[in-house]
């Protein structure tokens, strides 16, 4: 079982649950040719929901959450997955979208540690257990590393593994290759007519 949203790009899964978000802002419609939108049908949505909840689960050693999308919690689900790919590319220079608000309920477990579980049904569900995903991964700084190539055709989510966490491509052969040959060949261009 892999991230079917994310693998489809050819991009390698953020670590640990923060693959579940990835994943969740990779259903888009993208790449060459274009995949086809994962939320975009309300069947195709519960499938793709059934199999990134059961890889959560896998990746993070805790019991999947079971959730029912109707197709209203499908369109919301949708602007869920808009909006956080918004706040993901955000830089500060113009308006964060609207706020998500999600329940999350936290407790002891049995060896003393606080555990939060998503609340709410439907796509609430799943914005929750994200926004659990996202906090977690903003208190051990890898939150920055989830990104949206910079190919404004692409927008494919990946994570960051470079160094010094510059990369601004999912693929730099892709992506990257594609960029500089346009930007090299407008210099030329540019050159030419100087």
């Amino acid at each position: 079982m892999s991230w079917s949203a994310t693998v489809r790009y050819g991009s390698e899964p953020a670590p640990h649950g923060l693959a579940f978000v990835q994943d969740l802002m990779n259903t888009i419609a993208a790449g060459k040719p274009r995949t086809a939108d994962l939320l975009a049908d309300p069947g195709d949505a519960q499938a793709w929901l059934d199999q990134a909840l059961a890889q959560w689960g896998q990746a993070t050693g805790a019991p999947a959450p079971e959730v029912e999308l109707t197709p209203h919690d499908q369109e919301e689900l949708r602007y869920f997955r808009d909006n956080l790919r918004r706040a993901v590319g955000h830089s500060g220079n113009d308006a964060l979208p609207p706020a998500h608000t999600a329940a999350v309920a936290m407790q002891f477990d049995g060896h003393g540690q606080v555990r939060t579980e998503p609340r709410g049904s439907g796509w609430r569900r799943v914005a929750a257990l994200a926004m659990i995903e996202i906090f977690q991964a903003q208190q051990t700084g890898i939150w920055q590393r989830l990104k949206t190539c910079r190919n404004e055709q692409c927008g494919t989510a990946f994570f960051d593994r470079s160094r010094n966490n510059s990369g601004v491509w999912h693929d730099v052969k892709i992506c990257g290759n594609a960029a500089n040959l346009r930007a090299y060949r407008a210099r030329q261009r540019a050159q030419k007519a100087s």
